[in-house]
């Protein structure tokens, strides 16, 4: 029997730390997913297998026929058997792949379990239940879009995904993650104060989410087309302020498929969402330092690992730790617009006393 929300059995705080638990699990879903691109390994499982995928081959012969699909792919056709890829290879690809499914599989059933609980308990503060099953429905999507994205590096003379569904595929990710964020601090503050309302965007804020937006969508097609490749030095780009690029098969395609307009963009749009954050981040320094600290430390470490991944020629665990800091710095971005909007929630009451 689910017992009706009531403020007696309410337990926000007990809800804001799942949330931040399924957050972090979130969080390490996309480092995964940065290594799993990284390696090459995305497309080493041909099928979806929602309850028998969870284990991994158990024997020599289930190897090999996973190999076997693997080697009827374009990717190995046309690219990994080039250079030669032995059982041993694949084993190694097929592990991050494999880590990458079962990490959201996990994430799943930690963040579908308790609210299943809170929900029975009548524990979810009143308002807050469509908001959580939303949360659960964009999970649910986002794994779509993780198979639509693997589906299309399947077909034809593919090697690669499409940089656009892997851009879906990430974005919903990290939308995901903010709103994790910011649902978990509406619940905090709803735990102090028992009569607050949840914390609404202000037009600053938003303002600062499409900067960030076109910025991780950038981010996204520079990883999908392989463009952190197109230059290894900065602040030029093969010693070049601007780099060479040709609108020959037209404006559109090339600023969404050209690897050094793209990189280019990338680096120099950076420093608009610098300038949006910093601006974020003084709008919430005096009532929430500590938020606008963790914006100011996400994006500083961010820009650093960038250069970093560009100067090594894009190292593994560089180019994974810049992708880790993305993620951070949506969470970071988040609680400071969840801050900004409490600001003025106090600004309006102020006024109407």
């Amino acid at each position: 029997m689910a017992f009706p929300p009531s403020p007696d059995r309410a337990q926000p705080l007990a809800i804001a730390r799942w949330l931040e638990i399924v957050a972090l699990f979130v969080v390490v879903i996309v480092l995964v997913g940065g290594i799993t691109r990284l390696t090459e390994s995305g497309l080493s499982i041909t099928e979806w297998n929602v309850a028998t995928g969870v284990l991994p081959p158990l024997n020599e012969a289930e190897w090999r026929a996973e190999f076997a699909k693997y080697q009827a792919t374009p990717e190995y056709r046309l690219e990994a058997s080039l250079g030669g890829m032995s059982l041993t290879d694949f084993k190694f690809i097929f592990f991050w792949e494999w880590f990458h499914r079962l990490l959201a599989r996990l994430v799943g059933v930690v963040y579908a379990v308790p609210l299943v609980w809170f929900w029975a308990k009548g524990a979810i503060p009143a308002g807050y239940k469509g908001r959580l099953l939303a949360l659960l429905a964009l999970g649910g999507l986002q794994g779509l879009f993780g198979w639509l994205m693997v589906q299309s590096g399947l077909v034809g003379d593919m090697t690669d995904v499409s940089h656009f569904r892997l851009s879906l595929h990430l974005l919903t990710a990290l939308l995901l993650l903010g709103a994790l964020a910011w649902t978990a601090r509406d619940m905090r503050v709803l735990a102090r104060e028992p009569d607050s309302k949840a914390a609404p965007l202000t037009r600053a804020a938003g303002g600062v989410a499409i900067i960030l937006f076109f910025q991780l969508l950038l981010g996204a097609w520079v990883a999908g087309l392989n463009a952190g490749h197109a230059a290894y030095d900065w602040p030029l780009m093969n010693g070049r302020l601007v780099p060479e690029v040709g609108f020959e098969r037209g404006f559109w395609w090339t600023l969404t498929h050209d690897p050094f307009l793209l990189h280019f963009l990338h680096r120099w749009w950076a420093w608009v969402a610098v300038g949006a954050l910093i601006y974020l981040a003084r709008r919430v320094r005096k009532d929430h330092r500590r938020a606008s600290i963790e914006v100011h430390s996400a994006f500083g470490l961010m820009i650093l690992l960038g250069i970093a991944t560009v100067l090594s020629e894009v190292n593994l665990w560089l180019a994974a730790a810049h992708q880790l800091t993305g993620a951070l710095l949506v969470i970071a971005a988040a609680r400071a617009m969840h801050a900004d909007g409490l600001q003025q929630q106090k600004r309006m009451l102020g006024e109407d006393a």
